[in-house]
C-alpha cells in the first residue's frame, strides 16, 4: 500500500536517513522538506547551501527541486541542473559511482548554457567545474569532503 496525500497523489511517508534513503517505518529519520515548500530563488539558494554545507545533499536537492518545479520556463533547466548536482553528490555519499557520474555530468551539461549570464549570483562556472571534477574522480570517494559553493557571494 502506497502512502497518499489528501488529493490521492503518491507520497512516501517513510522516515529517511541523512542521504535520503528510506528507513523502516518505525525508525526515527532526518526531517525532509515539506511537499509544498515555496521559497524565493534567493531563499532556496541560501537554504540549499546551508544543507550542502551540513552534508545533506539529498535535502538540498529537495529545496532546489521545489524551485525548479515552480520556475519560469527560461530558468527551469538552471534549477533542474542545480538539483541534479545535489542528487549526484547524494549518489557519491551513497556509494553509487555510476549514478553519481551520470547525474553530475548531466547536471553540468544542463547548467553550461547559463554560464554567460548566471541569474541570482549562481556561480554556474564553479558549479559546472566542481560537478565535472567529481564525475571524473577515480575512484569516487564517498567519504571525501565536498565543498560546493552555489553562489558567488563572499561568505
Amino acid at each position: 500500500m502506497r502512502d497518499r496525500d489528501e488529493a490521492g497523489r503518491p507520497r512516501n511517508a517513510r522516515p529517511r536517513d541523512a542521504y535520503g534513503r528510506p528507513l523502516p517505518r518505525d525508525a526515527v529519520g532526518v526531517p525532509t522538506m515539506p511537499d509544498d515548500l515555496s521559497l524565493t530563488p534567493e531563499e532556496a539558494l541560501a537554504e540549499a547551501q546551508r544543507l550542502l554545507d551540513a552534508d545533506r545533499p539529498f535535502h538540498a536537492h529537495e529545496v532546489l527541486e521545489a524551485v525548479w518545479k515552480a520556475a519560469e520556463e527560461t530558468e527551469r533547466e538552471l534549477w533542474r541542473g542545480l538539483a541534479q548536482v545535489a542528487v549526484g553528490i547524494t549518489h557519491v555519499r551513497r556509494g553509487n559511482p555510476r549514478g553519481a557520474r551520470t547525474l553530475l555530468t548531466r547536471a553540468a551539461d544542463r547548467l553550461e548554457p547559463y554560464a554567460a549570464d548566471p541569474p541570482y549570483g549562481v556561480d554556474v562556472a564553479g558549479v559546472v567545474r566542481e560537478a565535472r571534477s567529481l564525475a571524473a574522480a577515480q575512484p569516487l570517494d564517498e567519504g571525501a569532503r565536498i565543498t560546493l559553493r552555489l553562489t558567488n557571494d563572499a561568505r
